[in-house]
């Protein structure tokens, strides 16, 4: 099989302007615009990166998809490395965190079509396509002359090129972004949210093409959709391999034939999946979402200044410690910085999926007193559904919601705080926000810690940790949360801090690990561990003897922040200067950790 494709490559030219320096102006109709009458010496960008689109996106898929593709003569320079494509024109993309802007010739550059010398399987009209009436008409005579020779076309929404419209009644299969005025029998609708055969037969949903350009997400599914075909897979099956391909795809490369095949066979339903990842064996997760005040107060202790740019440094450090996939299966942001990029201008989401990390977020907004009560809960429900969509749309795939529960003890040595009031409440809390996340398409992560600064035995800790996950799990239960694709965050048991008698290891290894079987239903997905502000190597001693009081029915490992970047954040101390000695200092905090799993 072979398929010609007739069509325009361009360049797209992504300047990814410093957003700390862009000036942007408002116009009168309130939309803002980049003044590009900068001064260079106090405006720059910081990468420029360049990537083809339209004929050459299809032709790329093709070829991926081992399909014999080329495209039809024009005044392009078309050598065997795809790479040596000289793009029709130029089309410059201005990124900001403003937003993004296109600079674009007015005049659209018509495609030309040469008869192939020896006849072929498919003529396909790319998206890029702009025919003039002679180009029309040598297609149309090439097709009469070669019966054999399928016809498929790109019909684009409010599309204006009347000699493609003369000759799509001659086309054996139709993509188009609308479906008024177009009476065929065989056609693809592709929106920006879903694809349909027909409108009415099978439909997939598509998330995920916030980073390609239309042009280049929509030649994607259109010639994947057409690749299937010609290989003989079902509407169906096409239709999920070209979701596959547009959702994991970038502006450098496509996914092979292998690679789509292997995800679209995926359940549809696949947080369980995920939820199994984070909690993969032999790795933890890096908890890296301390909210802004957070951070603040950390770098406050060690007289960092709290700007953006230290703050991005901070972050950058973790996120590209050489081989950290090879021990966390997770990263929890913040959001922050799950909107930020790495030095060289991929976002940090991506990054991590293109390292085979799972991208997390926190998205509880903190706490707030009861009435009348210095006990908390947490904010944050009004308005999580959009915000959870909006963050699986941005390629995050799991979430985290914390609630904290202060211990105290009344002058007879009993509980004091939490309150049954206050349990209630809190858990309340976390099973519906559990339940959005599923909703969502992402994983929740659950976490009630019994806060460890305080003055209370290792008992009182077994009492109240127990009373907290019975009530957790009863409310997971009321609000049909899936067990299997949630996982527990939890304090481990030990005396508070300021206890005169201090948890051994061992007692702390024994006491958590006997609550923990005694109240987590098997089939939850898995369990995580804070660290709750214990030193470096009290977490790392405490988690190993955790798991040495296993098996347990479910993956046990950690989720700690503190434990894991204090050594880092002292080595760094806020000089770029000290990156490298700071990421060391990381990787051996993962070293020791995964060590004792």
């Amino acid at each position: 099989m072979n398929i010609l494709i007739v069509g325009n490559v361009l360049k797209d030219v992504y300047l990814n302007f410093d957003s700390r320096t862009a000036d942007f102006e408002v116009d009168k109709h309130n939309v803002k615009w980049l003044n590009v009458g900068f001064n260079a010496s106090e405006h720059f960008f910081y990468s420029r990166h360049s990537s083809l689109g339209g004929a050459a996106v299809t032709l790329d898929v093709l070829k991926k998809m081992g399909i014999e593709a080329r495209i039809s003569a024009s005044k392009l320079k078309l050598e065997e490395d795809d790479k040596g494509i000289e793009a029709a024109f130029y089309r410059y993309i201005l990124v900001s965190d403003e937003g993004v802007s296109y600079l674009a010739p007015i005049q659209t550059t018509d495609s030309l079509f040469a008869s192939p010398i020896n006849p072929v399987d498919y003529i396909f009209v790319d998206r890029s396509a702009h025919l003039s009436q002679k180009v029309a008409e040598k297609i149309a005579s090439f097709l009469d002359e070669h019966r054999e020779t399928k016809f498929v076309a790109y019909v684009k929404k409010n599309n204006k090129d009347p000699y493609l419209k003369e000759l799509t009644n001659r086309a054996d299969l139709l993509f188009v972004e609308s479906m008024d005025g177009i009476e065929h029998e065989n056609v693809i609708l592709i929106s920006d949210s879903e694809i349909s055969y027909k409108d009415i037969k099978e439909t997939v949903s598509i998330e995920r093409v916030d980073k390609l350009t239309h042009l280049s997400a929509y030649s994607i599914i259109a010639a994947t959709i057409l690749g299937g075909f010609v290989l003989g897979e079902t509407v169906e099956e096409s239709l999920r391999m070209a979701k596959a391909n547009v959702e994991n795809s970038n502006l450098d490369s496509v996914l092979t034939l292998e690679e789509m095949k292997n995800l679209a066979t995926m359940p549809a339903e696949s947080i369980e999946l995920i939820a199994a990842s984070l909690v993969a064996p032999k790795k933890g997760i890096l908890a890296a979402d301390e909210s802004g005040g957070s951070i603040k107060k950390k770098f406050a202790e060690l007289e960092i200044e709290d700007t953006f740019e230290n703050r991005h440094d901070y972050r950058h450090i973790f996120l590209t410690t050489p081989d950290l996939e090879k021990y966390v299966n997770g990263v929890i942001l913040f959001d922050e910085t799950a909107r930020d990029k790495t030095d060289n201008g991929m976002p940090n989401v991506d990054y991590l999926i293109s390292r085979r990390i799972i991208p997390g977020i926190k998205v509880d907004q903190g706490l707030e007193k009861f009435e009348n009560s210095e006990e908390t809960w947490t904010k944050g429900l009004n308005d999580l559904p959009e915000r959870l969509r909006e963050y699986y749309g941005m390629g995050l795939r799991f979430a985290k919601w914390r609630a904290a529960f202060n211990l105290t003890l009344d002058e007879n040595g009993e509980v004091l705080t939490p309150t049954e009031h206050a349990i209630s409440e809190n858990c309340k809390i976390l099973a519906e926000y559990a339940k959005d996340c599923q909703s969502a398409g992402l994983v929740p992560i659950v976490e009630p810690e019994v806060v460890y600064d305080g003055y209370y035995p290792i008992e009182r800790n077994i009492e109240v940790t127990s009373r907290i996950l019975d009530r957790l799990f009863d409310e997971l239960e009321n609000f049909e949360v899936k067990l299997e694709a949630c996982v527990l965050k939890v304090n481990m048991v030990l005396a508070g801090k300021k206890f005169e008698t201090q948890s051994t290891p061992e007692e702390v290894g024994k006491a958590t690990a006997d609550v923990l079987k005694n109240h987590v239903p098997e089939k939850l997905a898995g369990v995580v561990f804070l660290s709750g502000g214990q030193t470096v190597e009290q977490a790392t001693a405490n988690l190993g003897e955790v798991i040495k009081n296993g098996p347990f029915p479910w993956p046990v490992t950690f989720s700690f922040a503190r434990a894991l970047q204090d050594p880092a954040l002292y080595a760094w101390h806020g000089d770029i200067n000290n990156a490298e000695e700071a990421k060391q200092a990381f990787k051996a905090r993962l070293i020791e950790n995964t060590k004792v799993l």
